[in-house]
């Protein structure tokens, strides 16, 4: 928001088009005003037109471009109407064939006094480049930030000049005999503004409907009311889970018989070219096996997932979550948006991070930045809903049999949205003490989702760029881990030392040594933990052939996984450190070192913790070996 304002203001911009929307325009106008202030050269577009059209809206653009004094085109851009006139009117402005008269926002008449107070110095110093009264208006409100980049743009420090800083003090006198404070000043500044917007709303936008909007309200009191928000959003993600379990299943014996019968190809290949045995291991039971199990575990189920996800983000529900949570990260004295960053990380906990920026204050965004890995991106799904499907879903029957996993990983997620908050909590009470601070959430009216846009966007932006992104990191994991598998010492592998020396810690944990070494070596992509830990146990030292979840059931069972081991798995998969690529993000955006190493240790220690407790408590009350 800074940058755009910074390039607004000084820019230079040939042509500013602010795109508001047509069903809530009035709302809009504020800062197209703000924008008139600045800079003559705006084209507004009133966008949306279709949905002002369908909920009954009417928008007389013409009155509207008379009042503004500067051009207003309405556009639908979802089905491209009124885009070429768009272009067309940034054309004229840029070429200046437009006469340009915007209309004058004028204040109060003490406000207009201070104003023609430090104009004349102000034009002295500045000239032309920039709106005097707007600079004016400026020095005045104070902003420190904006102040900075002033001066940063002019070249100059403007406090430093000696008359100007005695007119500002002179004005700001002027404002305090009339009992104007700087915060009553900012308050009439946008008062003002709001009502000039109502006042050209009035006479441009007719609601031939006065309740558009009921049937928004109506769904809305049940989907963030007290009782049923959270209930009803448990429900849905209950239902995207239970749809994903039950629909993954067929397509993924039928992906990995596909990518079965292609390695019985290559294994020919490399037999008739007379390959050596290490290179047919390394390329084909090492690098190649492993990209297939990734690709046939993960594959169907994000194909399922991430539609049914964007669906949702689609109809404008996200936003509903985020209004659902709010009032919890206040009480965890953190910031409400940090309920969008949330959501952003079940996407990709990377995004998440950097989605932190929206957050203002510091501490808060800081906070944000370092909790956000416990919700599961999606590298972590896939495992999750195996793992849950194999050992959770398989001690049930029938219809229960999909959906037991998807209770189980709706509780997880439930989990990670407390352990965020618990968290939370903790720094906001120890190292990072503060008061949260307060925003305003502005709720999307629903739309009519896009199918095919749905489809296009997660395949492409989410389901490929996963999945290739997984398949890249897993090709050379899978080679580091079939040489470990294959270079033996004292007659045992380096995987199987390694592990050995591991495995006390990992039994306190529920798991074992092979477990702990799939989470270090799937630190550069969570996609690649379960392809190393079925490496790890192949006596043969390469992937043995899975054609379905019941192969890897068989395969895992033997080894001594247990209801126990599974349960400490998901769990510790839901609170385990960062992948490389969110603790480079996190480094990044922090510029810290320090908070790197915390934001890599906070999650780790926590899923310890629970894993020792967890384990450890069933095994005391003996309702698990």
């Amino acid at each position: 928001e800074e940058a755009a304002r910074d390039f607004i203001c000084f820019g230079n911009a040939d042509a500013v088009v602010i795109v508001t929307d047509a069903t809530c325009l009035e709302r809009n106008l504020n800062l197209v005003l703000q924008t008139l202030e600045i800079t003559n050269n705006v084209i507004v577009c009133v966008n949306l037109i279709d949905e002002a059209k369908r909920k009954n809206i009417s928008i007389n653009c013409e009155e509207l471009s008379r009042r503004l004094g500067t051009a207003v085109v309405p556009t639908n851009a979802r089905d491209k109407k009124g885009l070429d006139q768009l272009m067309d009117l940034i054309y004229d402005t840029v070429c200046g064939q437009r006469s340009l008269k915007p209309v004058e926002i004028t204040y109060d008449k003490v406000i207009e006094e201070v104003i023609r107070i430090l104009e004349p110095r102000i034009k002295e110093i500045t000239g032309s480049k920039l709106s005097s009264r707007w600079i004016a208006l400026k020095l005045l409100d104070g902003d420190a930030a904006l102040i900075k980049s002033l001066n940063k743009y002019l070249g100059l420090n403007l406090q430093d000049d000696a008359k100007l800083s005695e007119l500002i003090a002179k004005a700001k006198e002027c404002l305090a005999e009339n009992g104007i404070q700087s915060n009553l000043f900012r308050d009439k500044l946008v008062s003002r503004l709001v009502q000039i917007a109502e006042e050209i709303g009035s006479h441009t936008i007719t609601f031939e409907n006065k309740e558009y909007n009921r049937k928004d309200r109506n769904i809305d009191s049940i989907l963030t009311s007290r009782i049923f928000g959270i209930p009803v959003m448990l429900g849905l993600l209950a239902l995207v889970f239970w749809l994903t379990i039950t629909g993954a299943n067929i397509p993924s014996e039928l992906l990995a018989s596909l990518l079965s019968w292609i390695e019985g190809r290559l294994t020919r290949f490399f037999a008739w070219a007379g390959s050596p045995a290490w290179l047919h291991g390394v390329l084909v039971l090492g690098v190649y096996r492993t990209m297939a199990w990734v690709v046939s575990v993960m594959l169907p189920p994000m194909a399922i997932f991430f539609p049914l996800f964007t669906l949702l983000e689609d109809l404008g529900y996200l936003p509903r979550v985020a209004f659902n949570l709010d009032n919890f990260f206040k009480k965890a004295c953190a910031h409400g948006k940090q309920a969008l960053t949330m959501c952003m990380g079940f996407g990709c906990n990377a995004a998440g991070v950097i989605g932190c920026r929206i957050i203002d204050s510091p501490r808060e965004r800081l906070i944000a930045a370092l909790t956000n890995v416990f919700v599961p991106c999606n590298g972590r799904f896939p495992a999750l809903i195996a793992i849950s499907a194999i050992f959770i879903g398989g001690r049930a029957g029938g219809v229960f049999q999909s959906f037991v996993p998807a209770l189980v990983l709706t509780v997880i997620i439930l989990l990670g949205i407390l352990m965020t908050l618990l968290v939370s909590r903790i720094l906001s009470k120890t190292i990072l003490k503060g008061l949260p601070s307060s925003f305003a959430l502005e709720l999307p009216p629903y739309r009519k989702p896009q199918l095919g846009r749905i489809i296009i966007r997660s395949m492409l932006d989410r389901t490929l760029f996963v999945l290739g992104r997984a398949v890249a990191i897993a090709a050379p994991a899978g080679l580091v881990t079939w040489v470990m598998a294959n270079i033996n010492a004292c007659g045992i592998s380096l995987l199987s030392h390694t592990a050995g020396f591991l495995d006390p810690f990992g039994k306190l944990l529920g798991m074992d040594g092979y477990i702990l070494i799939a989470f270090i070596l799937g630190l550069p992509a969570n996609e690649i933990i379960i392809p190393i830990i079925i490496m790890g146990y192949m006596s043969t030292g390469s992937m043995i052939e899975l054609r379905s979840l019941e192969d890897l059931r068989r395969l895992l069972a033997a080894n001594g996984w247990t209801w126990l081991t599974a349960v400490c798995f998901m769990l510790f998969t839901l609170m385990h450190f960062p992948c490389g690529t969110t603790l480079w993000t996190i480094r990044k955006e922090t510029q810290s070192i320090k908070w790197t190493l915390a934001s890599f240790a906070t999650p780790t220690a926590a899923g310890i913790i629970t894993c020792i407790a967890v384990a450890n408590t069933l095994r005391l009350l003996k309702i698990c070996p």
